[in-house]
């Protein structure tokens, strides 16, 4: 039988997620463009036209061979007749022949025959038939080629790829009116606590409001997931058992605030071995803050149960949930985004345990400085006054001051 908080370390604690969630990932659904953005794709996609269709003109000025204009200069220019114009909007079938050109306009069609165009700021025109070009031009200069941009069989999407504005661009560029998305995985959060009420309670004396509920679902929408949340449970075996029982039955993934810690009252390891037929993988992680975190299987639905603590539950969100949500949506595990700072004051931690430290970005001499926002994990103000997490890993005994640390950037996940 598993002890309580025998605490494994934070890679064997991915291991395990990683182990258990192979496989287990939601279904897909088409959504059109403009539902697309922040999805994740289901599946390649790739072009099926070129970009441009056409080639085309970037500038105003007269459609050329560009041959045709070498050794052309203010001093000596080069004479072209002016066989005809492109409208633009209107497929052209002018055919250049040497020594000709076509008027044409900023997104223009390109003639057959023309491989360049001249800027209308690098021309004189004695009549309306003939043409003085004054500066030379190589073939392919101001004008694109159809698919310069983006080619017929191109990849415009991978899949498990986050789409981002620039995607949805490409996608309408190609013609791409609905887009194959993961669905998002539907996760309940279940409060627990016979100290907790809502927020819209004033709470008495002994009564805490209900922060990671809110504060949890938040990052759950933040990171592509629908959100179920089931209220407040008491600290009674039995209506945790009912509640978890019936949230299994209708979701991907189920998070229990709170209860995770190994006292009287914390129900959360008794009630997931009960319904998973003692399937919990761990019941303690080493790190700082969040060491009462749990992770079991009831059927193919993971069950995490988060510290109580809302610095706790948050940061281990973002270091375990987070990564479970990836697994879930098909994408691959990615490495968090850092930025570098030097750290401002010392920092202490024992070994063998992963200490997350918040910190605020303050900017000196073109660098940023790391500084400390110490508190305990009971504490939400210091999450909200932090710009970002320095992660102090588990082989380290600490971390000196002026030191450059990577910073996990809070408000960029």
């Amino acid at each position: 039988m598993m002890e309580y908080f025998n605490c494994i370390s934070l890679k064997e604690a991915e291991r395990l997620i990683l182990n258990e969630l192979a496989g287990l990932i939601v279904g897909s659904e088409q959504v059109s463009l403009v539902d697309s953005l922040g999805r994740i794709a289901a599946g390649d996609v790739v072009s099926k036209e070129d970009l441009p269709p056409f080639s085309r003109s970037t500038v105003d000025g007269f459609a050329v061979r560009g041959m045709d204009s070498f050794g052309a200069g203010e001093g000596v220019p080069a004479l072209f007749d002016i066989v005809g114009e492109v409208v633009m909007g209107e497929q052209t079938f002018i055919q250049l022949k040497p020594g000709q050109a076509v008027t044409i306009p900023t997104g223009g069609m390109l003639p057959i025959g023309a491989d360049a165009v001249v800027m209308i700021e690098h021309v004189e025109r004695p009549d309306k038939d003939n043409l003085l070009v004054l500066k030379a031009v190589a073939p392919g200069e101001n004008v694109v080629l159809k698919g310069e941009d983006i080619s017929i069989g191109r990849q415009l999407l991978s899949q498990g790829r986050k789409i981002f504005p620039q995607d949805i661009g490409a996608l309408a560029a190609c013609g791409c009116v609905v887009v194959p998305v993961r669905q998002k995985p539907e996760v309940v959060i279940i409060s627990t606590g016979d100290e907790v009420v809502d927020i819209e309670c004033t709470p008495v004396s002994g009564q805490i409001r209900d922060i990671n509920s809110y504060a949890l679902a938040a990052m759950l929408e933040d990171n592509g997931c629908i959100v179920r949340r089931y209220g407040i449970v008491k600290d009674q075996y039995e209506e945790l058992l009912a509640a978890l029982s019936q949230a299994v039955l209708c979701c991907n993934m189920v998070i229990v605030s709170g209860g995770s810690s190994v006292g009287v009252r914390d129900h959360t390891v008794r009630v997931i071995k009960e319904l998973g037929k003692s399937n919990v993988l761990f019941h303690g992680v080493a790190v700082k803050p969040g060491k009462p975190t749990i992770f079991g299987m009831v059927g193919k639905v993971p069950v995490f149960g988060l510290p109580g603590h809302p610095v706790a539950a948050m940061t281990v969100f973002g270091q375990i949930v987070k990564p479970a949500i990836q697994i879930l949506l098909g994408q691959a595990i990615r490495d968090i985004y850092t930025i570098p700072a030097r750290l401002s004051r010392s920092m202490a931690s024992v070994p063998g345990r992963d200490d997350f430290i918040r910190v605020q970005l303050i900017k000196k001499s073109n660098e940023y400085w790391a500084e400390p926002v110490l508190g305990k994990s009971g504490l939400i103000s210091t999450m909200s006054a932090a710009d970002g997490i320095v992660h102090i890993p588990a082989d380290k005994g600490g971390l000196y001051s002026e030191e450059m640390v990577q910073v996990e950037l809070i408000t960029k996940q």
